[in-house]
This record gives C-alpha cells, sequence and structure tokens, in this order.
C-alpha cells in the first residue's frame, strides 16, 4: 500500500529528474517532391507544420504532429511512418526531442485546401530539395534532408543528433 510519504517521495524523485523538450512535425511534399514549409510570425525563418507536444496533457509525439498540423494548416489526415528522430542541444535550455513523420503528398486539391493559422503563421511555400537548407538552416534542415533521403531509399527511422545521423 502507498503511503502518503511514498507519494512526497516518489514526486520529489520525478521532480530531481532531468528535463527533456519535445517537438513533433510532419514532412509534406507536393507531387514534384517540393516540401511544404510554413513562415511563423512569433520568429525569424521557416519552419515545418508541428510544434511542441503536449505530453502533460498525455498526447504522443504521433498525435501532437497531427494536432500541430490541423491547427496549423488545416489539414487534419492520418500521418504516415517515423521518419527521423533527433536530438538537439541548444545552450541554455533543455534538449529537445524531434519526431518528424511522413505526412505524404499533398495534390492540388489538398494545397488549395491549406488554411493557416493567423494567430502563428504569415505564409506557406513548396520549396526544392536544394532549397531546404537555405529556408531551414542548422539541424532542422539536415533533419528534413535526412528524412527525405529515408523516403528515397527505402531505408528505416534515421537516428539522428543536431541534424546529423548516427544510426
Amino acid at each position: 500500500m502507498t503511503t502518503t510519504q511514498d507519494t512526497q517521495d516518489f514526486a520529489g524523485y520525478v521532480a530531481s529528474l532531468p528535463r527533456v523538450l519535445a517537438g513533433a512535425a510532419a514532412l509534406f511534399r507536393d507531387v514534384r517532391g517540393r516540401v511544404l514549409l510554413v513562415e511563423p510570425n512569433y520568429r525569424e525563418g521557416w519552419a515545418l507544420p508541428g510544434g511542441t507536444v503536449e505530453s502533460d496533457e498525455g498526447e504522443s509525439p504521433r498525435d501532437g504532429a497531427r494536432r500541430e498540423t490541423a491547427e496549423e494548416i488545416g489539414l487534419d489526415r492520418p500521418l504516415g511512418r517515423l521518419l527521423a528522430v533527433d536530438w538537439v542541444r541548444t545552450p541554455g535550455v533543455p534538449p529537445l526531442v524531434a519526431y518528424l513523420y511522413d505526412g505524404g503528398v499533398l495534390g492540388e486539391d489538398e494545397l488549395r485546401a491549406i488554411r493557416l493559422q493567423e494567430e502563428e503563421l504569415l505564409s506557406w511555400r513548396l520549396v526544392e530539395r536544394e532549397e531546404i537548407t537555405a529556408h531551414l538552416p542548422g539541424s532542422l534542415g539536415r533533419r528534413v534532408l535526412a528524412a527525405l533521403d529515408v523516403l528515397a531509399d527505402g531505408s528505416g527511422t534515421a537516428e539522428l543528433e543536431d541534424g546529423r545521423r548516427v544510426h
């Protein structure tokens, strides 16, 4: 039987554990293979549809990616397989585990159906593979390229650290 002291000890133990953030996104392409990017209004640059996994609410990374995609671009569709998992280190903040799922290929009707979440996004665009790192610098750009490689060669999920493949 659990006592109040046992519960407090366990809560203290959990509070002492290291913190890790989790994010999840979807990689959508058009029929030409271009990648869908979104432009946030709260920071410079471009991103993929996705965001923070609400793990305190019991949300899984897959569910988080689907929810964020529906909120941000108005497309609520099942996601495909996990393409990449990235351990991202940034000085001064807890590490981030970033999950990237296959969003699939969007046809013309789906592209026309995109509705941006005005509270967070300014615009969207389709970008050729060769332009990815110009729009997504650092680990995110490398993560997208690794995921595109996984799709192209049919290999398993890419394990990354700061966007660089470790397995």
